[in-house]
């Protein structure tokens, strides 16, 4: 266990390599009730986030999700988040460490009309991801709404006799469903979820984040913060640059035309190592930018990682070079996902 923002988090369970393997392969399961839920209720809630949030909510049937941005008006990323079209509301899965801020943000300019309440400890949250996922669900409950429901998109159910949210997202690069359900239930749901013949395997921080890794997935804090802004981290998709109008889009859209100085690129050992954040890269001999996330790919077996880069070695198939404790490993840029999840590639 070790401490994050403000909670108790599992590390791991057995060993980072069986759980990020388990999840790839079968299935595997993280508590995360750390993650914020806020929800917007109102005739103006929709015009207040079309007006705060970097994505197009427009495009969003009930009953749909959406990955989008809350930035500063210079355009720094206060939070990456997910934000579903419910029948009555907006519904808001923010980072932990970003609820507080989330929050403030999105109180201080709500307008009249518009409700905000933070349900962060109504909710616990449960990740069920990995190719087997749906066996797993189904031991527990009918999976069958969840298994319609397309990539992106939320639905009601049952799970181990408590009435929960299912969205079909998560942040590994497998299919799976984030399991929403009534904080006092949620101990019963894993519980379930462990005894049932499918049980998915319980999965630590650790295989979170060499997960997410591989398919080249930012957190805040290391790829993304108020100083680094979607161009930079290449998250042009999750703006809405046909019609702006979004706290930032100034910013956004103006880098969006002429390019920023830096970018954030992936990039792959090609002799042994294991890249660590912070770590210098090097192209032609010379420091060109840090590593913001490393590890040793458990698919690969090899090191990989993410940094910042100038625009012209970001690009794919450059020679670098990561200083691994004090020794200078040799590497690539390479373009992501660096491990393809999606089922063609899978087999």
């Amino acid at each position: 266990m070790a401490p994050f923002a403000g909670w108790q988090m599992p590390l791991l369970y057995s060993s980072p390599k069986d759980e990020h393997m388990a999840v790839r392969e079968r299935a595997g399961i993280f508590d995360v009730s750390h993650m914020g839920q806020l929800e917007l209720t109102g005739a103006g809630a929709h015009d207040y986030l079309q007006a705060r949030l970097s994505n197009d909510l427009d495009k969003l049937d009930v009953g749909q999700g959406q990955y989008t941005l809350l930035l500063t008006e210079h355009g720094g990323v206060i939070d990456d988040l997910i934000v579903y079209r419910l029948e009555d509301r907006y519904f808001l899965v923010v980072n932990a460490s970003n609820t507080d801020a989330c929050r403030d943000a999105l109180l201080a300019g709500l307008p009249g009309g518009v409700e905000l309440a933070d349900r962060s400890r109504d909710w616990g949250m449960l990740a069920l991801q990995g190719p087997a996922w749906a066996d797993s669900l189904a031991d527990v409950g009918d999976a069958e709404p969840a298994v319609a429901t397309p990539y992106f998109s939320i639905v009601s159910g049952e799970v181990a006799g408590a009435s929960c949210l299912l969205a079909r997202t998560g942040y590994t690069g497998e299919p799976g469903v984030e399991i929403l359900c009534p904080w006092e239930a949620t101990e019963a749901v894993w519980d379930a979820l462990q005894a049932g013949a499918h049980a998915p395997a319980p999965a630590g921080l650790v295989a979170r984040d060499t997960l997410r890794i591989e398919v080249g997935y930012p957190l805040h804090g290391n790829e993304l913060s108020l100083s680094r802004t979607p161009i930079e981290a290449a998250l042009r998709f999750a703006c809405d640059l046909e019609h702006g109008g979004f706290v930032g889009a100034d910013v956004v859209m103006r880098q969006a035309r002429e390019g920023t100085a830096e970018r954030l690129a992936a990039f792959e050992l090609t002799e042994p190592g294991i890249p660590r954040a912070g770590q210098a890269v090097l192209a032609n001999g010379e420091p060109v930018g840090e590593v913001t996330s490393g590890t040793l790919s458990p698919v690969l077996g090899h090191g990989i990682g993410m940094a910042y880069l100038p625009a012209d070695v970001a690009a794919a198939g450059t020679e670098i070079e990561i200083d691994v404790r004090g020794k200078r490993k040799a590497a690539r840029t390479a373009r992501r996902p660096l491990v393809d999840t999606s089922p063609t590639k899978k087999g």
